[in-house]
């Protein structure tokens, strides 16, 4: 006789499908969520401040937020980084050991100082800035402002003349006359600047919130950033 062997049936395994991203109501990738290690609160990379660990354990800020390695985020100013030292929140984070520097709070203000000022001078470069009371006033009356920069020992009367143009327009006052006019390329102490819409304006802008938890100025009187629009009246 001749024995017939019976094919088995294979299983056939079926392609695993890739899940998709998650994406928003507009269309685009949602973003990997980040928690402040002291707060919990929730933070984009525009609003946060992310820390990586150095080979010997020592804590550093990344404020291109582009250094390679696990980050551990932060809400930007000084009572958090102070409770998260304090508590060991950045150790959890890091699963590892993390020691912050002598010092670290001031390296933090110091280097959002930097790269506020090295935007506008961007800014300047690409034409996006315009400096004394006049022309930032007339900028404010066009209605082509983003950023209203007023200098941290500008004149009272000054400074409220352009606020109540400033509808809808955010206002930084946090930083000396010197230090803008060092940033803008200018020998005279500059008061007054306005930023047009674009790139540079928004990194000024995040660096300068950032930096608005770091600086302590309250008892210039002033009002470093303002989040919301200056209403008129």
């Amino acid at each position: 006789m001749r024995c017939v062997r019976r094919k088995r049936n294979r299983k056939t395994r079926r392609p695993r499908l890739k899940q998709p991203h998650e994406v928003s109501q507009s269309g685009r990738r949602k973003q990997p969520e980040r928690r402040c290690v002291a707060t919990g609160e929730a933070l984009t990379p525009q609003t946060g401040l992310r820390f990586v660990l150095s080979p010997d354990g020592l804590l550093a800020p990344d404020f291109s937020g582009k250094l390679p390695g696990r980050g551990a985020w932060l809400s930007p100013n000084r009572a958090a980084l102070e409770a998260a030292v304090k508590k060991g929140a950045f150790s959890r984070s890091f699963k590892a050991p993390a020691t912050a520097p002598e010092g670290l709070a001031d390296r933090v203000e110091a280097g959002l100082t930097k790269a506020a000022l090295s935007a506008l001078g961007l800014a300047r470069k690409a034409g996006e800035a315009t400096t004394g009371f006049e022309k930032a006033r007339a900028a404010l009356e066009r209605k082509n402002v983003a950023v209203l920069i007023n200098a941290r020992d500008a004149g009272v009367d000054g400074k409220r003349k352009l606020a109540r143009l400033a509808t809808g327009v955010e206002i930084v006052n946090q930083f000396a006359a010197t230090e803008l006019a060092a940033a803008l390329g200018r020998d005279e102490p500059t008061v007054h600047v306005v930023l047009k819409e674009g790139n540079a304006a928004q990194r000024f802008l995040a660096a300068a919130k950032k930096l608005n938890g770091f600086r302590d100025d309250d008892e210039t009187g002033c009002v470093k950033v303002t989040a919301q629009a200056v209403k008129t009246g």
